[in-house]
């Protein structure tokens, strides 16, 4: 099989072209061919197409891969988990059902280990109500809402799928999604998405599955503590009392699980990590997509139009977009008590009015206001708390247009309107966000604009802020990545610092899932 990249196809070409063109570049007959990715190539507004690579079956391979540049062989897939060389008695644990936890937990599921998943947050369903009432009431769930429950908190953040990472496992981690409901086109698309709208019960699939093959996962459990002997790990101990005995537990809690930190830093090797914090820019989609694609803008053909900004200013700060959601809405990603903070997410059609994303200043320990592990921890909640309280309460947002923000005056809503519920308040953002952020955002919004028109459009709105982008911890592992002050305990995933992202999650989630079953002997 040859894997053959950069076939052009124009909007109005169906793909039934695509073997002519592949025979055309091969300079051969093609037996076989199949989509392995498409993307928009949107670079010259003149010439917006799709750009697929394709794996092709021909006769003669090396004759084929002579004669074209575009060609090489195909990548095998062979990806599979391993099988457990014994089955102990005693199940592994798993803290968290978001990706890192789910996927970690499928793994040693199919090796034959029935995990135990302990998952502090309700199921999507459950949980889907909760996050409604917050929208609609201003009633937060402390235990159960955008960060806490079946799928972690990439359920409610527009289900995105693209990666830097480069992993032989991600191939099988989009099967097993596209085998629990997720739409097939997430196997060939070069920017996959599932969407909020469908994620949750992609989720409760694979629970189900998980299930099936003797795994249990408990709600409505979180981990309190654990218990040591020696240097090795004993037991878990849940909010509501009960003692699990185990020896080997997958710790994938989540970034936004502060309290296990807490408990964790006196257990642990922990450092605090570069994170990023800022606020969600907000534009009309309609209007990102004649930024993106010039006259093609509206063809039935594309998708709304996504982005991916970034820069450094004089003096070295760095800001750039991060979770850009297409034709979605901004939503409260609060997990505690008196504190704001915002996310994005849009459903699988992308089809919402608006686009937003996160405008990010990155940030590193040495500009952390506060000492210690936590110290990053400290910062985000005290501008969650100050944006609560600016904003008058109710879990409302703070808000401002990007005239007023650049330039000052009041806020003059037109034809931005803000999609945050359960509710905003115009405010001085700078009288929120610390210097170190609100002037790399502001220093980064004009730039951006030339790079993207309109992206600093004074009717665009920001709202904040924005801090739960990534973990700011991270636990030290060893190279069989467990802890190393305690055996038998897998930091892992987001929340660990060992990811970024769906996919990477997930696959850091399948690596600690083989270290453990390796561990087995």
């Amino acid at each position: 099989m040859i894997r053959l990249r950069n076939v052009a196809l124009g909007l109005e070409e169906p793909e039934g072209l695509l073997a002519e063109k592949a025979e055309r570049a091969l300079g051969c007959p093609a037996e076989q061919v199949r989509i392995a990715r498409r993307a928009v190539d949107a670079r010259r507004k003149t010439d917006v197409h799709f750009v697929y690579t394709l794996d092709v079956s021909v006769r003669d391979e090396a004759a084929a891969l002579a004669r074209c540049r575009d060609a090489s062989p195909a990548p095998a897939e062979d990806y599979a988990p391993p099988a457990a060389a014994a089955i102990p008695a005693e199940r592994p644990v798993v803290t968290g059902f978001g990706p890192a936890g789910m996927f970690a937990a499928l793994a040693l599921a199919l090796a034959g280990l029935r995990p135990l998943v302990l998952e502090r947050g309700e199921d999507a369903a459950s949980r889907t109500a909760k996050v409604e009432r917050l929208r609609r009431e201003g009633v937060l769930d402390p235990e159960s809402n955008i960060q806490f429950g079946e799928g972690g908190a990439g359920a409610f953040s527009d289900g995105k799928l693209a990666t830097g990472v480069k992993d032989r496992r991600i191939p099988w981690v989009l099967r097993q999604l596209v085998d629990a409901g997720a739409p097939v086109d997430i196997i060939t698309d070069a920017k996959p998405h599932i969407g909020t709208d469908r994620l949750p019960d992609v989720c409760a699939n694979i629970r189900k599955r998980i299930e099936a093959l003797g795994g249990e996962v408990r709600f409505s459990s979180r981990l309190e503590s654990l218990e040591t002997r020696a240097g090795h790990l004993t037991a878990a101990v849940t909010a509501a009392g009960e003692r699990i005995p185990c020896s080997r537990l997958i710790l994938a809690c989540g970034h936004s699980a502060r309290d296990t930190f807490e408990m964790l830093c006196k257990l642990i090797p922990m450092e605090p990590k570069p994170f990023a914090m800022g606020v969600r820019i907000e534009h009309r989609q309609a209007d990102t997509d004649r930024a993106q694609y010039g006259p093609f803008a509206g063809h039935p053909a594309l998708p709304p139009a996504d982005y991916a900004l970034a820069c450094q200013l004089p003096g070295g700060r760095r800001c750039y977009t991060f979770c850009m959601c297409p034709g979605g809405e901004i939503v409260p990603a609060a997990s505690e008590p008196g504190l704001v903070c915002t996310n994005g997410a849009s459903p699988y059609d992308r089809n919402y009015v608006n686009s937003n994303a996160a405008l990010l200043a990155a940030l590193s320990p040495a500009d952390f206001p506060y000492p210690g592990v936590l110290g990053g921890v400290a910062w985000q909640r005290e501008l969650e708390r100050r944006a609560y309280e600016a904003a008058g309460g109710g879990y409302r947002a703070p808000v401002q247009t990007v005239g007023s923000f650049l330039r000052g005056g009041p806020s003059r809503f037109g034809r931005v309107q803000p999609s945050y519920a359960p509710g905003v308040a115009a405010i001085d953002l700078h009288n929120i966000l610390p210097p170190v952020i609100a002037d790399t955002v502001a220093g980064a919004l004009p730039i951006f604009d030339r790079k993207l028109r309109g992206f600093a459009s004074p009717d665009a709105v920001l709202t904040g802020p924005e801090t739960r982008s990534s973990s700011p911890v991270r636990m030290l592992r060893t190279d069989t990545l467990q802890s190393p002050a305690l055996a038998g305990l897998y930091p892992c995933g987001e929340g660990a610092g060992w990811a970024g992202g769906i996919m990477s999650a997930a696959v850091d989630g399948l690596r600690c899932a083989e270290a453990l079953i390796a561990s087995l002997g």
